[in-house]
């Protein structure tokens, strides 16, 4: 192994990042996959983001993962963009080339891969609620719709700001040819077959006002966030009869893509999922 992949750099920068799992999950994948690198976490300013990402290119860096509170900092600051972090307006994933700083977003595609391949939910031809309308909506919404969904309902506590989204996404939704619109919580109608959380709720140990009978029979209720105990949405669901599922696959599943644009190896998740759960 030469010098240069021996001393491959990577990092997640945050405030606060003490918590972060990515370190181990991408030590995981370099001993699996044989990738000579390192990986640490790097606690940035508040006001010093832009700082401490140059200072890490200038150490030798070759990539990082962004999470809270950078991910529209790491957007602006990329000079190119792949199509999914222009349509979420926010990156959580830079790769540091010789032209410059490339920026995409593996959130919602990590999301997709753990409900269709690990859980094993399709999507295509189904009917999806995301609920909530704001970055974490946003940041899945384009994948959710490569999946042909048959219609996607996008459910917020005020109607205009769902709407908001429906519009950002109808130029990107390619050939996806079902329905795509925008209701208030309150104002849900009918059951789907996947009911998604992109709310910040399940923080406060709250429930998004919604519907039971939202939960279609033999429903997928996936919480975005994750716990080592089921979220109160996944107890919620789970009372009515739906199958449940938190976000750490999603976790896993979207480091893993964060890899492969790194070092173009696709590293197995299985095992390291399992691992986490039990952590957890």
């Amino acid at each position: 192994m030469n010098a240069v992949a021996r001393s491959a750099r990577y990092a997640v920068i945050g405030n606060p990042v003490a918590h972060s799992k990515s370190p181990q999950i991408h030590a995981r994948f370099a001993a699996q996959t044989g990738q000579g690198l390192t990986y640490e976490r790097l606690l940035a300013p508040l006001d010093g983001f832009a700082a401490t990402v140059r200072e890490f290119i200038r150490q030798g860096a070759r990539g990082a993962n962004v999470t809270v509170p950078f991910k529209l900092e790491a957007h602006a600051m990329a000079d190119r963009l792949s199509e999914r972090a222009r349509a979420a307006g926010a990156v959580n994933t830079l790769k540091f080339e010789a032209d410059g700083i490339l920026g995409d977003n593996t959130d919602g595609v990590g999301m997709v891969t753990d409900i269709v391949r690990n859980a094993g939910f399709a999507m295509a031809g189904k009917r999806i609620l995301l609920l909530g309308a704001g970055g974490a909506a946003r940041g899945v919404l384009l994948p959710i719709l490569s999946e042909n969904p048959l219609e996607v309902v996008i459910a917020n506590r005020t109607q205009a700001k769902a709407l908001e989204l429906v519009q950002r996404f109808d130029a990107h939704r390619g050939t996806f040819c079902g329905a795509l619109r925008a209701s208030e919580f309150s104002n849900l109608q009918g059951n789907f077959d996947i009911v998604i959380n992109a709310t910040s709720a399940s923080l406060a140990a709250e429930v998004p006002p919604v519907p039971p009978a939202v939960l279609g029979p033999h429903a997928l209720a996936y919480d975005m966030m994750y716990a080592g105990q089921p979220t109160v949405f996944m107890r919620f669901a789970a009372g009515h009869g739906a199958a449940v599922r938190d976000g750490l696959g999603m976790l896993v599943e979207q480091a893993a893509e964060s890899f492969y644009i790194w070092r173009g190896v696709r590293p197995e998740t299985a095992q390291i999922y399992a691992e986490l759960r039990q952590l957890a």
